[in-house]
């Protein structure tokens, strides 16, 4: 049973026993990401994440890598633009250890000044090799220009140009700013005793008291359907195209992920079956949905030789005119919510998993619910909930396209009329 409890200085924690398992996954999460950063701090928050590995007042970075390691457990962070994760997986009877590692890690970091100089390195040749991949870069075209005008469009990582300006000082201040007691949320799945569990978090987190800060900036975002593309020295062309969709906790979130399960999720899917495998014209083709708290978009990717473009474009128009049209038979929808659950099953025996979703939802949207009762609402998804998704979220007239590699024979505009053309 999931619980949800509050430490003494507000801190959220939402618990989960598994007796079965011999492990605990713990994760803080912080809702801060790069949608909450202005322009002068964009990419700020990812490299607190990276800081926070460099050092404490009782631990070099080598140590906290020689202590975590010691344990035979995993230690990891990760920057998304909506929170900022620290989590941890170790045998339970390691779990006090661990803790002790990441907790120091989260309240004693240093920001040295020599380290962040060192860091920064580090960090634009982890920009250099995003952008040295045409899949990634091409979707990071896709989020700058639909997100345009709000900070929903920086990037994650930041630019070399204004990770150039960032120092101790600068860091440690908007650290302070934005990791708070009323926006950090401590999620923990596995092998423990709630009570017990909650009096240690108490002991380490409980005396964690920050200030609310002067200055917090909300998501407020709108999409733009927009056209753009960026030459690279590739072989492909590498294809996104994007309609406007649901944000995150939508009323038709289950019919929508049956949408996309059938239309790009897999290899069975409408995409895969006629662009790869009946007509042969890519090698690798999907659709996926990306939701925020208030907007959301429904994008497909694809990777072909630039003169099969149009002829892909056109396919891709046929299997969304055919689910607005036709929509999917009770078969098909019936397959389609087994392979869900079922991927939904067996994605939750983990661990690492079910800390996700549960610190997630709970930071997100104030609470998280039981397997059960996520498999009890995804069955009652309809054969016209999906096609009700298909016509609200295909809106040919909102298309946006954007590629990257081999696009110097490749005109975007002409590729947008393919979905405005009556035949």
């Amino acid at each position: 049973m999931i619980q949800l409890k509050t430490l003494s200085n507000g801190v959220r924690v939402v618990l989960e026993e598994l007796p079965y398992v011999k492990s605990v996954a713990f994760g803080i999460y912080v809702k801060n990401g790069s949608a909450h950063e202005d322009k002068e701090h964009e990419g700020i928050s990812h490299y607190i994440e990276h800081m926070l590995f460099k050092g404490t007042k009782n631990r070099t970075s080598k140590q906290i890598a020689e202590d975590m390691d010691e344990l035979g457990g995993q230690i990891n962070a990760y920057t998304t633009k909506e929170y900022t994760c620290y989590h941890f997986r170790t045998l339970d009877s390691h779990f006090d250890k661990a803790l002790s590692i990441l907790s120091d890690m989260f309240l004693n970091s240093n920001f040295d000044e020599a380290e962040i100089i060192k860091e920064r390195n580090v960090i634009n040749e982890e920009i250099n090799m995003y952008d040295d991949d045409p899949e990634e870069r091409v979707q990071d075209i896709m989020q700058y220009h639909i997100w345009k005008n709000s900070s929903l469009a920086h990037p994650i990582l930041g630019t070399e140009e204004t990770i150039s300006d960032f120092n101790s000082d600068k860091i440690y201040k908007y650290f302070k700013n934005h990791y708070r007691n009323d926006n950090t949320v401590i999620s923990v799945v596995g092998s423990f005793k709630t009570e017990e569990m909650l009096n240690k978090l108490e002991n380490v987190f409980g005396s964690w008291i920050t200030k609310k800060p002067d200055k917090i900036i909300k998501i407020n975002a709108n999409y733009n359907p927009s056209n753009a593309s960026e030459e690279k020295d590739t072989e492909q062309l590498h294809l996104c195209l994007s309609f406007p969709s649901y944000k995150r906790e939508h009323k038709m979130k289950y019919p929508y992920a049956v949408l996309n399960t059938v239309f790009g999720g897999g290899m069975s899917s409408m995409l895969f079956q006629k662009v790869r495998e009946e007509n042969g014209l890519s090698y690798t083709i999907y659709s996926f949905p990306s939701s925020y708290e208030n907007v959301g978009s429904f994008n497909i990717y694809t990777a072909l030789n630039p003169a099969q473009a149009v002829s892909v474009c056109k396919i891709i128009k046929d299997c969304i005119t055919d689910l607005k049209t036709s929509g999917i038979s009770k078969e098909l929808l019936n397959k389609t919510k087994t392979q869900l659950i079922s991927g939904f099953i067996i994605g939750n025996e983990s661990t690492i998993s079910r800390m996700t979703s549960n610190g997630v939802s709970v930071l997100m949207l104030g609470y998280a619910n039981e397997q059960e009762d996520t498999i009890k609402e995804a069955e009652k998804a309809t054969k016209e909930d999906v096609i009700s998704a298909a016509n609200e979220i295909f809106d040919f007239e909102k298309i946006s396209v954007f590629s990257c590699g081999n696009v110097s024979n490749t005109d975007l505009n002409s590729l947008s009329d393919i979905f405005n053309m009556n035949n």
